[in-house]
């Protein structure tokens, strides 16, 4: 059964950096697609960022392009999301969450996710 478990959040001021970290385990690491999604407070989940199962396809959201990045190591299990540049806005709780195979921007085509780690951003 895939499980997702992510990690890295924290307290960052503006203008800094942080990469979340999204382990895979209970499923083949090379035919799941991870998808990094967030939920800022009073707001709707919206999505960030996504990679495919051998990272050749990746798909980002308008908001974080140029600053996030997605990328992953099979042989870790691992998906990693380096955010560069965090803003205020970027404050949220970020969960990753998991499909088969190909990357959508959708959460309705994510069946498993994550619980979230928290990140804010001071300004």
């Amino acid at each position: 059964q895939l499980q997702l478990v992510e990690s890295g959040g924290g307290l960052v001021q503006a203008g800094n950096s942080l990469t979340l970290s999204c382990v895979i385990s209970g499923a083949t690491v090379t035919t799941i697609a991870v998808g990094w999604f967030r939920q800022a407070p009073g707001k709707e989940r919206e999505f960030v960022a996504a990679i495919n199962w051998n990272g050749d396809s990746i798909a980002y959201a308008d908001s974080v392009k140029g600053r996030f990045t997605i990328s992953r190591n099979n042989a870790k299990g691992t998906v990693f999301l380096q955010m560069n540049s965090l803003k205020f806005e970027d404050t949220a709780v970020y969960y990753c969450a998991g499909r088969l195979f190909q990357q959508r921007v959708e959460e309705e085509e994510y069946p498993t996710w994550g619980q979230g780690t928290r990140v804010t951003v001071s300004s």
